[in-house]
């Protein structure tokens, strides 16, 4: 039986892609007690990268929104695995850390980061608000536009 969170997701039209394998010598999530520390996602979505390239450049703020927003469906569907596939447990999104590959000149990165705080506050309401940082990065891992990892605190 889906639970609430589950069926929130199915109400906003959202689907989850399969929690990614981690890419070098590190885990994608920790869960440490109470608390869960999701490792950077970036623009994968189910194996395909997406929103390649720097945002005021390459990628539009837009651009960068829909990539903020499917870094934070990768980081629900990684808490979802850590949570043994239950996003009830989900206490509160504590906090994101949002890195956009921008140009020098760039400086709206908490607008693109806006698209990932929205969609937790979409799928999860008030326990969705957190803390964040967006911060501008010179480069990202294999290019892609927005890198985001997150802490959250579960039952």
């Amino acid at each position: 039986m889906a639970g609430k969170i589950d069926a929130r997701l199915a109400e906003l039209g959202l689907e989850l892609p399969a929690a990614a394998a981690p890419a070098a010598n590190y885990v994608p999530y920790v869960v440490s007690g109470n608390m869960v520390y999701v490792a950077g996602q970036i623009t994968v979505w189910n194996g395909e990268f997406k929103y390649q390239g720097k945002v005021g450049g390459d990628l539009s703020v837009e651009d960068g929104v829909e990539a903020a927003k499917i870094c934070a469906l990768n980081i629900i569907a990684q808490v979802k695995a850590a949570c043994g596939g239950d996003l009830d447990r989900v206490k509160r999104i504590v906090k994101l850390n949002g890195f956009v590959n921008s140009t020098p000149e760039f400086t709206a990165q908490p607008t693109v980061i806006n698209g990932a705080s929205d969609m937790m506050v979409a799928v999860f309401g008030d326990a969705g608000k957190h803390a964040r940082a967006a911060v501008s990065a010179g480069s990202l891992p294999l290019g892609v536009g927005v890198e985001i990892d997150a802490v959250v605190e579960i039952d």
